[in-house]
């Protein structure tokens, strides 16, 4: 799994011109799940981005996580995040999980995130067609990999 993390003051996703999901300050994370991906790497994924310490504490330090702070989690299926642009000009998405395999994981990840957190996790539609506005906070943004593990 691959995920892009963006710590944002807000962030929505809408399908159809519908809001579906949307968090105030938080984290925004587009999930790539990979055809070899197992619920280990949900696990492991969920578990590292929980513990980050990526929010100020009261000194201005980034010294607290999501859950220390409360934050939403908004999680938005991507499948391009696992695209290979070694050949050619067109993107090859053949390293992304078939949609059978990818939303099972997709969901579980989100649901282990709502269990690690307490509380609901915003979520987009997967397989849909969306658009994701965000207000990126910092801005903060990283990349975790679960078969990296960097």
């Amino acid at each position: 799994m691959r995920a892009v993390l963006q710590r944002v003051s807000a962030a929505h996703v809408s399908v159809d011109g519908e809001e579906i999901g949307a968090i105030g300050p938080g984290l925004l994370i587009l999930l790539g799940v990979a055809a070899e991906d197992t619920e280990e790497d949900a696990r492991w994924l969920v578990g590292r981005i929980l513990a980050l310490r990526i929010f100020a504490d009261e000194a201005g330090r980034l010294d607290c996580s999501l859950v220390d702070t409360g934050g939403g989690l908004l999680v938005v299926s991507q499948f391009t995040l696992l695209a290979s642009l070694r050949k050619g000009k067109r993107p090859s998405y053949h390293p992304a999980a078939r949609p059978e395999v990818a939303r099972p994981l997709y969901e579980r990840f989100c649901g282990l995130a709502a269990e690690g957190l307490g509380r609901p996790v915003a979520m987009g539609r997967f397989g849909a067609e969306m658009e994701v506005s965000s207000v990126n906070a910092g801005p903060v943004t990283l990349i975790l990999d679960s078969r990296r593990r960097d």
